[in-house]
């Protein structure tokens, strides 16, 4: 039989981290997995990961071509597939549905039953829940109950890059104030698109109690702390499969999952409650959990194999035909610079 091939198509770095453990699949089944990049992270493959031209994706005729991204390149041969880039943090813009997908694998409960209405009404993508590639290993890692609280405990702060969600300016005085007490210990990681000005302005505060952390997985870093502190960055929602408590500061969608606080001098006092770790916070972030991602056996990518296995079993076709999307589609052909045939 002849081996399947998937292409994993990025255009930011953080695609390497979500589809990587979707490699490790491909690779098990004993299928072939190749990239395309049409942004950052093609100088990051290692020995062993093979990167293609647009000329060679479409002589390789993958099956599917499986991306976080929004938009996917609609001249590639195969079944387009949207894993997505991290999970809903109340922005305004979690859900994109811009007609270039054949197949949405969503990650938990809540994502599809959104996507699933507007298929309904659609009719031109199919959405399976399949839980999130990203956090395979991660999910591997953290398998038994919840450590306790180190002594002294480590904070992880993060920040979301918008000026209009990001709290890494409102607090950073607090940071640096609360950083040299040796009561706390912090390690500090930004979105990659943060401002770089303020980026170095945490980076300067390096001392025994912070570091500064250039991870492009942010998951690397959550086996390592206690708790975390953050704004609206999705990536505090995947902090919360883990069981420990977030601080948020003006939350776009607070609940009792978080310790959300509107007010610089609440920051203290949130900190020590999630140290704490009250027994209603913690039930609450259980149940949170369960509906963004109740899997825990570190299984997505084979259940994503085995979702675009059934799309192509059935014909790989839905109801209703993709819109025509011309405007989007140019606009991928400039930036990748291919004027050929569809």
């Amino acid at each position: 039989m002849s081996k399947k091939h998937y292409l994993l198509y990025g255009s930011e770095r953080y695609a390497l981290a979500i589809l990587r453990p979707l490699q490790s699949a491909i690779r098990a089944r004993g299928d072939e997995a190749a990239w395309f990049f049409d942004g950052p992270g093609a100088e990051d493959l290692v020995e062993g990961e093979r990167l293609l031209s647009v000329a060679e994706v479409r002589a390789w005729k993958p099956l599917a071509v499986i991306t976080s991204s929004n938009a996917v390149p609609h001249f590639f041969p195969g079944i387009k597939v949207e894993t997505f880039h991290g999970f809903d943090a109340g922005k305004p813009r979690h859900i994109y549905v811009r007609g270039f997908f054949d197949l949405y694998c969503t990650t938990g409960p809540r994502d599809t039953k959104a996507f699933s209405e507007i298929a309904a009404r659609c009719g031109h993508f199919s959405v399976t829940e399949t839980g999130f590639p990203k956090l395979d290993p991660f999910m591997r890692s953290i398998a038994g109950p919840l450590p306790p609280v180190r002594q002294p405990p480590v904070i992880l702060y993060h920040s979301t890059f918008s000026p209009s969600w990001s709290a890494a300016e409102l607090l950073y005085e607090e940071v640096k104030r609360l950083s040299r007490d040796g009561r706390w210990r912090w390690i500090v990681t930004f979105h990659p698109k943060m401002n770089p000005d303020t980026v170095a302005k945490y980076r300067a505060l390096q001392n025994e109690y912070l570091s500064f952390a250039d991870n492009d997985n942010i998951l690397e870093l959550f086996g390592q702390v206690d708790m975390m502190c953050s704004d609206t960055s999705s990536a505090l929602n995947e902090f919360l499969l883990t069981g420990k408590p977030v601080v948020t500061f003006r939350n776009r969608r607070p609940g009792p999952q978080l310790i959300d606080i509107d007010q610089v001098d609440q920051f203290e006092p949130a900190i020590a409650r999630a140290l704490a770790r009250p027994p209603e916070l913690m039930q609450a972030i259980r149940d949170y959990g369960d509906a963004i991602h109740p899997y825990r056996d570190g299984r997505s990518s084979e259940r994503i194999l085995e979702a675009i296995d059934a799309f192509a079993a059935s014909g790989a076709r839905n109801r209703r035909r993709k819109p025509w999307n011309l405007w989007r589609k140019l606009k991928i052909r400039r930036r990748i610079g291919y004027w050929g045939p569809a």
